[in-house]
C-alpha cells in the first residue's frame, strides 16, 4: 500500500521543530504569547494550510484537465476550535475565484473534494463545509 512520509526535529534546544517533506522544509513552532518563539505556524495552522493546499492542488489540476480558466483563484480556511482535549470541531473551506462557467467550477470543485487526501481523513471526524464565494 502507498505511503506517504515526513520527519520533524527539534531546532536546536527551542520549542521550534523543521519539518522535511522529501526536499521542502517548513518551522513549526507556538507562539510567544503561548510560549513559543514564533519561528513558524503551529501545527493547527498547519493542518489548516495541509487541508486548503491539497483543496487547491486538487482544483487547479481538475481545472487544468478540462481546459477551464479560473481567475484570481484561493482557498480561505477558517477551523472553529472545540473544547478539551484541543481539536477542531468544524472547518470551513471557502473557494475564491472567477469562472465564466460557474456550473463547471462547481464540478471540479465537487471533484477536488473527492481527491483531496485531508479533506477524505479528516470527514470522519470533524464537521467540513466547503463553500464557493463569488
Amino acid at each position: 500500500m502507498p505511503e506517504i512520509s515526513v520527519e520533524v526535529r527539534q531546532v536546536g534546544q527551542t520549542t521550534t521543530s523543521e519539518g522535511v517533506a522529501r526536499q521542502h522544509k517548513v518551522l513549526v513552532d507556538r507562539p510567544e504569547a503561548k510560549g513559543g518563539l514564533d519561528k513558524g505556524a503551529m501545527g493547527g495552522e498547519l493542518l489548516l494550510l495541509a487541508f486548503g493546499g491539497c483543496f487547491m492542488s486538487n482544483l487547479i489540476a481538475a481545472a487544468a484537465a478540462r481546459n477551464i480558466t479560473v481567475q484570481n483563484l484561493k482557498t480561505v480556511v477558517r477551523g472553529e476550535l472545540g473544547s478539551a482535549p484541543p481539536r477542531f470541531d468544524s472547518i470551513i473551506l471557502e473557494v475564491h475565484g472567477r469562472c465564466a462557467d460557474e456550473d463547471l467550477m462547481q464540478k471540479i470543485i465537487e471533484i477536488s473534494e473527492r481527491g483531496c487526501i485531508v479533506h477524505n481523513t479528516l470527514k470522519p471526524s470533524v464537521k467540513l463545509e466547503v463553500k464557493r464565494v463569488m
